[in-house]
């Protein structure tokens, strides 16, 4: 259910990330169980103080960008897209802190915000993810998405999963004559 930028799932609310997180969003993102292997690491205050800027105007200038999850009203994590600095386009992204892990919660999230994603117009989703972590990796296949490219960063092989989705008043292609 969507309500003035909140979704709420069966478990989780999320909400558009705002100023009012900055303190949780600094501890995630400088813990290194939670945001270690997220393209540059962990982050400093100050570092999450600039994403946190370049994150408002996302939203501003795509409609679409990073939620916080709360689950019972407790922040557990982030999920959302974000313009990707490698020029591949809107990248999902989820972390969530290690003791909230392992429960369907980055899962049930990052499917809910691909969908979102879609529904406001976004053709294309891409998400990179090391080819060693499993858990990414199975989170991503679970929620449609499927892998198309890989490169190598900084001596790891990095896999690009994408979702692609036609908009809504895109034709599907004509069918051939004989089905083929």
């Amino acid at each position: 259910m969507i309500a003035g930028g909140h979704i709420r799932t069966a478990r989780l609310e999320l909400e558009p990330v705002s100023w009012r997180d900055m303190d949780d969003m600094a501890r995630l993102k400088a813990d290194a169980g939670a945001f270690g292997m997220m393209l540059g690491g962990v982050r400093s205050r100050q570092q999450s103080e600039i994403e946190m800027a370049e994150d408002l105007a996302c939203w501003a200038r795509c409609g679409v960008g990073i939620f916080v999850m709360r689950e019972e009203g407790r922040f557990i994590g982030m999920t959302g897209l974000h313009q990707r600095p490698d020029g591949r386009g809107m990248g999902l992204r989820f972390a969530l802190w290690p003791w909230a892990a392992g429960r369907g919660l980055a899962r049930e999230a990052a499917s809910t915000v691909l969908n979102f994603a879609h529904d406001a117009g976004l053709r294309r989703v891409v998400a990179v993810t090391r080819d060693t972590n499993i858990a990414s990796r199975t989170i991503l296949g679970g929620i449609g998405m499927t892998p198309c490219d890989s490169f190598m960063r900084d001596g790891h092989r990095m896999l690009v999963y994408e979702s692609v989705r036609m908009a809504r008043h895109e034709a599907p292609p004509p069918r051939r004559p004989g089905g083929g």
